[in-house]
């Protein structure tokens, strides 16, 4: 298979910004795209687990991802994912024919995370579903792998099976396992005939070895010229020990201030002087206090 240029390289997950009032900052979202862009991003995933995505309705979604496509105005070739999975195949799939409708490049779609005990079968049957009736000739679907998370995995024989059934439209999948030995087992048993793209900065490297296809994670907002210090000399048949190193002592102080979004919201706003951005509940916004000591502590190793 050959891989489309669009589904390579370094990939933020991408905030989504919002107000006070919680409604999306639509204004202020295709300057951060193109800030992304700026530091070294080849493209985004929006409305993944950073953009909180299982809380926005369809028609927020694509108010959204309409929005975004004004960053290629000024970065054309920069690449937009959209995450489109919920527990809903109705929904699911209403979500992904505006992505497609609309120029985005592809869709990442977790499995329905509501019932956990669910057979490959099952799954197959949901898949096949959204990309029959969602998903173009020429569009992209790539699987969403995050078990701890969303609790239900995709299985290699899954996926060999929708990659079989599917050559052109299903392209892979998002590996947020944070295991390194999945790594290796992807890249083993697909090797280039498969789209992965790691969710964890710590296995970037690990993960280009083992065959990956770049990466889309929480960190490129802030880390985005690191990780992509890293994908060049992967390029070049080389690696980037002291970016790597960075990048897992960054992710190793960011995972002891969890969720996501709303310490990367309060760090992208202080240290890049973007507009502070809210969290929608259940999430809540990130006490001041709490920023300083995150900020500190990344201080302390971002210059090493």
């Amino acid at each position: 298979m050959m891989i489309n240029q669009s589904m390579r390289g370094v990939f933020a997950a991408a905030l989504t910004p919002l107000l006070g009032d919680q409604t999306i900052d639509l204004d202020t979202l295709p300057g951060y795209l193109e800030f992304l862009a700026q530091r070294g991003c080849h493209g985004a995933l929006l409305l993944g687990t950073t953009g909180e995505g299982p809380s926005f309705a369809h028609h927020e979604r694509a108010e959204l991802m309409r929005s975004a496509l004004r960053v290629r105005q000024v970065a054309p070739d920069f690449g937009l994912l959209a995450g489109t999975g919920t527990p809903s195949l109705e929904e699911t799939i209403l979500n992904t024919r505006s992505a497609f409708d609309l120029g985005l490049d592809g869709v990442v779609v977790l499995p329905p995370y509501y019932f956990r005990m669910v057979s490959d079968e099952g799954l197959l049957s949901w898949f096949s579903r959204i990309i029959d009736r969602a998903v173009p000739e020429g569009g992209a679907l790539l699987g969403y792998h995050i078990p701890g998370v969303s609790g239900v995995p995709l299985s290699i024989e899954l996926i060999s099976r929708l990659k079989d059934a599917y050559p052109t439209r299903f392209l892979g999948i998002k590996d947020s396992s944070g295991s390194p030995e999945h790594a290796t087992i992807l890249g083993s048993y697909f090797g280039h005939e498969l789209v992965v793209f790691n969710g964890n900065d710590r296995l970037f490297s690990h993960a280009l070895q083992a065959g990956a296809a770049g990466c889309i994670t929480a960190m490129a907002t802030l880390y985005s010229p690191d990780l992509r210090r890293v994908w060049d000399a992967h390029l070049a048949g080389a690696a980037d020990p002291q970016a790597q190193a960075r990048l897992d002592a960054c992710r190793t102080i960011l995972d002891r201030y969890p969720p996501a979004p709303p310490v990367l919201k309060a760090l992208l706003s202080s240290r890049h002087h973007l507009r502070r951005w809210s969290v929608r509940p259940p999430l809540l916004d990130l006490p001041v206090d709490i920023e300083y000591l995150a900020a500190a502590e990344l201080d302390q190793v971002e210059n090493v």
